[in-house]
């Protein structure tokens, strides 16, 4: 089979996806790298030949692969994930109303783009975790505990948004999950807002509850490589961020698992609804 990866320059030595692109030619499979916003693309013949059985992506949220992704799917070719099920992600707050349509278990969110905006949410709801509605990687996530403190935020440089969300009490981890294909794994690592804690990051059990969690995300947003942060707060597990296409560190065997899932998603398609049912727009679940 012969693949196209979207692979920042952020990514070029990241074992995910550079492994996975090792294995699959290792196995015979012809892969090519481009290089979006670096190379120079020939869009024509890239996205209207027609070539590649499959275009799998690994960019920063705010990268220009997504769009090329978006045309390819446009002229009906595959993509890992479905490009229909990417961008819903990446813009957090979009994610949050999808969620909450849903019945997922995520915090309250408000977005805005001016940061002193935040300072209208009742104090109750105090300590806020503030971050860039396109963010990623953890990069600039603050743990506001008053609204003195927004002075302390700045505004994205872009123009795009920043959400808040309050903070969940927990233990100072991060349960990430991971699904590759329909096998889903969990890993702990110390939480980027508890610095003080000794970094840790190690393979846990994964709790059933949270499991049907992740489970309902990959239906929800029509995700088949994802991973999902969760806070196990006093209430239950939170979900409080998700991502296309993750690092699965830490995850067993992760680099032949992720090349097989796009293999096999590039034979049979991917786990998005049947046609004509978009999961962004479906009836919320019944309350339980």
């Amino acid at each position: 089979m012969r693949f196209c990866f979207l692979v920042e320059e952020h990514y070029r030595n990241d074992g995910m996806p550079m492994a996975v692109v090792h294995q699959l030619r290792s196995a015979g499979h012809r892969v090519d790298v481009l290089r979006p916003g670096a190379d120079l693309l020939d869009l024509a013949r890239l996205v209207r030949s027609g070539k590649h059985d499959a275009w799998v992506l690994k960019t920063v949220s705010g990268g220009p692969g997504l769009g090329l992704l978006e045309s390819a799917a446009a002229a009906g070719l595959t993509t890992v994930n479905d490009a229909r099920a990417i961008r819903p992600v990446r813009d957090k707050a979009q994610a949050a109303v999808v969620a909450a349509l849903h019945g997922l278990p995520m915090p309250r969110t408000w977005a805005a783009a001016d940061p002193a905006a935040f300072a209208a949410i009742p104090g109750k709801r105090y300590p806020l975790v503030v971050k860039p509605a396109d963010g990623s990687s953890g990069r600039a996530v603050h743990l506001v505990r008053n609204p003195s403190q927004l002075a302390g935020v700045t505004a994205p440089a872009d123009g795009g948004l920043l959400i808040a969300q309050p903070y969940v009490a927990n233990d100072g981890l991060d349960l990430k999950v991971y699904c590759a294909g329909g096998e889903f794994f969990a890993t702990q690592r110390t939480s980027p807002l508890h610095p003080h804690r000794p970094a840790t990051e190690r393979p846990v059990p994964l709790p059933r509850e949270v499991a049907a969690i992740a489970a309902q995300v990959g239906e929800v947003f029509g995700l088949d490589l994802y991973g999902l942060d969760v806070l196990l707060g006093p209430d239950g597990p939170v979900v409080v961020d998700i991502n296309d296409f993750p690092s699965f560190r830490q995850v067993p065997r992760a680099v032949q698992r992720v090349a097989d899932a796009v293999v096999r998603l590039a034979r049979t398609g991917s786990s998005w609804p049947t046609p004509g049912a978009d999961p962004l727009l479906a009836p919320a679940p019944a309350a339980r």
